[in-house]
């Protein structure tokens, strides 16, 4: 007796069917959701520079060479020109103060201080002439003077005894009337030549003092005559070092040229040229250091010159402690120029990869190793080896550093 078969529910077929269903749908999902559609360029790794992100102490600076000059100069010019006659010190002497450093010799004017020195002795000559003749007048004003004040005295006297005769009686009225006229007429003669001979004595002496001062005028002059022929001779205005000195015997300078400088042994500064870019940064007692031999020495921003060329400014930087003793001046050291305390950061180590993306994105090598992934971050302040990271990126990643131009617009870098 037949038996109807049942039909099986799982054939080969069926599955096969139903497979290839499922493979087709995660196709269609996969292309559609899950694939990877970001442009790619296969990489050597072994031709990046890769770094990891890190979290340590980071400070803002620049780095700008500083030339080496003393801390304090004295310049030296030529105050009267003339032809150098001789020559007492070589470059690089040390002098003490007032020591002779070169004659100049100028005949004209050695010829013109002669004459003028002899028309001075002889004004001073005069005056002290007139001087005398004024002494001596003087004396005979006060004779003239002692002469009045006895005839004064005389006239008196004599009229006194005239009184005394009327009174007794013994001449007669109109003799009595002509000695008193006689002695008032007498007498105020008299006493108007006494007040004369006195202005006259004022007046002398006035004139005496005036040409006092005139002698003294004269004497003055004749130092300054002295003088302007000493500085002929080129001495050490302070205690220091002589340098930028070099000068020939038979070489003519004029007056005001520079012949030299005394640097003071006092310390050194050093100078430094700035980009413009950071001129609003700078400022008066700014800090920053410097290695030299081993040891790391403090500066700080002495003076800021307001003048900008060629796209930079100079400032004067001083140690703020000791400084080396073996530098030289116009020796070139690199300073740190500090902007900013040290502070804990997320850095990275600077790389060519700025110059592309302008710190806007950087490229994380995922914790696979196998590709990269470009990635946007935010960048601070900057110093000679580092980047500080404000935002996009956390310690222990690794980042491509090096230049991004053979990868144009890529966002995706698998490493081959």
């Amino acid at each position: 007796m037949d038996r109807p078969l049942q039909k099986k529910k799982w054939t080969p077929a069926r599955i096969i069917i139903i497979l290839a269903g499922v493979a087709f749908a995660y196709l269609i999902i996969h292309l559609v959701f899950i694939r990877d559609t970001r442009s790619r360029m296969y990489v050597d790794p072994g031709q990046l520079s890769i770094v990891s992100v890190l979290r340590d102490k980071f400070q803002e600076f620049i780095p700008v060479d500083g030339i080496v000059y003393p801390k304090s100069t004295v310049y030296i010019d030529a105050v009267q020109g003339g032809v150098v006659e001789e020559v007492f010190v070589e470059d690089g002497a040390l002098l003490k103060k007032g020591d002779p450093i070169l004659k100049l010799s100028n005949p004209n004017m050695e010829l013109s201080f002669m004459e003028t020195e002899t028309r001075i002795v002889e004004a001073i000559n005069n005056l002290q002439n007139s001087k005398i003749d004024l002494e001596r007048n003087k004396i005979f004003r006060q004779q003239e003077i002692v002469d009045l004040q006895y005839r004064i005295d005389q006239t008196t006297k004599d009229f006194k005894r005239t009184e005394v005769l009327y009174s007794d009686s013994l001449i007669s009225t109109k003799e009595y009337e002509d000695a008193q006229r006689n002695y008032d007429f007498t007498l105020k003669q008299l006493l108007i030549s006494l007040r004369l001979q006195r202005l006259d004595s004022l007046a002398s002496v006035d004139q005496e003092k005036q040409i006092q001062q005139s002698i003294r005028r004269m004497y003055d002059n004749m130092g300054l005559l002295h003088k302007n022929l000493e500085l002929l001779y080129i001495k050490a205005p302070v205690d220091g070092k002589l340098s930028s000195f070099n000068v020939e015997i038979g070489q003519t300078k004029s007056q005001g040229e520079h012949l030299g400088q005394i640097d003071l042994q006092d310390g050194f500064k050093l100078q430094a040229n700035i980009d413009e870019r950071y001129v609003s940064r700078v400022y008066t007692g700014q800090e920053a250091e410097m290695d030299f031999s081993g040891k790391t020495y403090q500066l700080a921003v002495h003076k800021i010159y307001t003048g900008v060329s060629g796209g930079s400014f100079p400032v004067d930087l001083l140690f703020t402690g000791e400084y080396p003793e073996n530098i030289k001046r116009g020796q070139t050291i690199q300073l740190r120029l500090e902007f900013s305390r040290p502070t804990e950061a997320f850095i990275i180590k600077r790389g060519g990869f700025f110059q592309t993306t302008g710190g806007n994105w950087i490229y994380v090598v995922d914790p696979s190793g196998d590709f990269a992934i470009r990635r946007p971050i935010r960048l601070g302040s900057q110093n000679t080896y580092f980047y500080e990271v404000l935002e996009g990126l956390k310690e222990g990643e690794k980042v491509i550093v090096s230049s991004y131009e053979p990868f144009g617009d890529k966002e995706k870098l698998v490493f081959k």
